[in-house]
């Protein structure tokens, strides 16, 4: 929708609270959006001068604007999430968790079942959870069968099967896992009373459990029933057990929700910790992709709501690390400075930025893997590969040369190709700083040394093969700058001879000579001719400098700041002599140009 076209329904809209939608052409809904004011809102995305590309997209895509108006905040705001629930629009927040969670269920009936289950069925029975972990839930059910004495069948135990004598206690009776209710042992009352235990210790209560075991281990100590009383102390051990492997992180004993954040690019993940009698019995990380610019504020909220929906909770008190604009009513959020809920929060950050580290990981990972992919189709890296017997495609490729005139200015050149064409913001230029005189060799040796140093101090990646402009000292030189670095063997190198254009490994006595008019050769020769080219252009510059500076040091009254200044501005000797007396002026003072032109003119003289 064009701007022109907006203005003319922009009168129309409302300044109160609710809900926007965005249609396409063909009807798609687009994007769902809440506002306290829906006409300043709106009006944002098409009268805003600055916008992401993402944004201006959805823009240009619009062709219908709907609204639903609300009495409240809260209101727009349950109804955007049930929207984006339902229908997805591509440039709303993308939940990626598309998982099925367990859930335990007590089931409706006569002597309920406790088991779990993945769906959620409206049957009645009570629905604990969901739990995102689920070996957890496995061994959270263990705790159960360990201390509380169920069933396991599925008989129908209704009072007058069992009255009529059907059924006939199994095995899980024997060996103390069930009470017998199937046959009348156990009366219903007190299997319900079981089912509530069971409750408590589902929902994190496990005091409840505990003192109703030690109550029954009294009762049977006193009735000299040792063994029974044995049993129920074991029983208690486990539990004991059980909950030491909860930390225990807050004295309070309501229940927390505790939430953070990590948003990097268009991804963000949610980490959430389920805290309830000041343990925490879940945790789960969310990742959600963010198509639009949105603010941390706004995907927070909206995970939040999220979570307290899907998890069904009813915490009293949510712990964040900001605030937030949309807050559920009725529910206190607390930000953290000190304390055990700070040590929750940065529990809860450290799994979130940790998630969203793991996947920068893999993006880095996935890029490297369309490169490789993408080197497949390419025939001309493919036949180089071929012709040196290569391990790895040469995706990336790095060539070096020297340049210098009779030891003056000795400098040399690196240039980069990647997947076969250059890459010139990885190009790199040396000063040669430790060599005297004219050592082909030694300046080789230093400029790979420098390199690839720099390459593994910043953790960079290296290239698939390196191409050494000149004979075998210089190749030879240059192992020994990778062997120093220890890195000899995790690429290969080869030399390129200048006269006979043949390349060629260290050791072998024979040569490789590619085909005149093979790409692969067109390639190296492109290679070749581009560091020559970048190298020569760094090493006129260098002697131009050197000139002009030789030059200005016979000149009287001219210091180093004066012909860093004259450096720094005309480059080259020529252009100096050519400048006028004004110019001059205005960047060394009057004084100083005209003693330099003076100087100049004697010279030519």
């Amino acid at each position: 929708m064009e701007k022109e076209q907006f203005k003319q329904i922009q009168s129309g809209l409302p300044s109160d609270p609710g809900i926007y939608q965005y249609f396409d052409e063909k009807g798609n809904l687009l994007y769902v959006g809440k506002a306290k004011n829906i006409k300043k809102r709106v009006s944002s995305y098409f009268l805003a001068t600055q916008h992401s590309q993402k944004t201006v997209e959805l823009v240009q895509k619009i062709k219908d604007i709907q609204f639903t108006l609300v009495d409240s905040e809260h209101d727009a705001f349950i109804l955007e999430n049930e929207l984006i629930k339902n229908y997805q629009p591509k440039y709303n927040i993308n939940l990626k968790d598309d998982k099925t969670y367990p859930y335990i269920v007590i089931k409706k009936e006569a002597f309920p079942r406790v088991f779990i289950s993945r769906r959620k069925v409206k049957d009645g029975s009570t629905y604990i959870g969901p739990f995102t972990n689920s070996l957890a839930v496995r061994e959270l059910m263990e705790h159960i069968k360990q201390t509380i004495p169920l069933r396991t069948c599925t008989l129908p135990l209704n009072k007058k099967n069992i009255a009529l004598g059907k059924f006939k206690v199994c095995l899980e009776y024997h060996i103390g896992n069930c009470l017998g209710p199937c046959q009348g042992l156990q009366t219903e009352a007190a299997y319900d009373a079981s089912i509530v235990q069971v409750d408590f210790l589902l929902k994190g209560n496990i005091k409840p459990v505990m003192q109703a075991l030690k109550t029954k281990m009294t009762q049977e100590a006193a009735d000299l029933a040792f063994e029974k009383a044995d049993l129920t102390r074991r029983k208690i051990e486990e539990l004991e057990n059980y909950q030491t492997k909860s930390v225990v992180y807050i004295k309070q004993q309501y229940p927390i929700d505790v939430f953070s954040i990590a948003y990097e690019q268009d991804q963000a993940y949610i980490s959430y910790l389920m805290v309830q009698e000041g343990r925490i019995i879940q945790t789960h990380i969310l990742p959600l992709s963010v198509p639009l610019e949105e603010t941390k504020e706004t995907i927070l909220a909206f995970a939040i709501h999220y979570f307290r929906n899907n998890l069904q909770s009813n915490a009293k008190e949510i712990i964040v690390p900001f605030e937030l604009e949309d807050v559920l009513p009725g529910v206190k959020y607390t930000l953290p400075k000190q304390g055990d809920k700070e040590q929750l929060l940065l529990l809860s950050q450290k799994n979130a930025d940790y998630a969203i580290k793991e996947w920068l990981q893999k993006q880095k990972l996935l890029a490297v893997n369309k490169t490789e992919e993408s080197t497949v189709e390419n025939p001309i890296l493919e036949e180089l590969k071929t012709l040196l017997h290569l391990k790895n495609t040469p995706v990336h490729i790095e060539c070096f040369d020297n340049s210098n005139i009779q030891g003056a200015y000795p400098v040399s050149a690196m240039v980069c190709f990647k997947n076969g064409t250059p890459s010139k913001g990885d190009y790199r230029k040396f000063n040669i700083k430790s060599v005297v005189g004219i050592n082909d060799f030694a300046s080789m040796k230093e400029t790979v040394y420098r390199r690839y140093h720099s390459v593994l101090e910043k953790k960079q990646a290296l290239p698939q093969l390196i191409i050494i402009d000149g004979g075998k000292g210089q190749l030879n030189a240059a192992l020994e700058a990778l062997s120093s670095l220890g890195i000899e063997h995790q690429v290969t190198t080869i030399g390129l001879a200048k006269n006979l254009e043949e390349l060629f490994f260290v050791g072998d006595a024979q040569s490789i000579k590619l085909n005149w008019n093979s790409s692969a050769h067109k390639l190296v020769r492109n290679i070749r001719d581009e560091v020559h080219r970048f190298g020569i252009q760094f090493h006129r510059s260098q002697r131009s400098k050197g000139a002009l500076e030789n030059s200005l040091d016979e000149i009287a009254g001219i210091g180093p700041k004066t012909k860093d200044l004259l450096l720094v501005y005309f480059k080259s000797v020529q252009k100096i002599k050519e400048a006028k007396l004004e110019l001059l002026s205005e960047i060394i003072g009057a004084k100083k140009a005209n003693i330099l032109q003076q100087a100049f003119t004697k010279t030519t003289d």
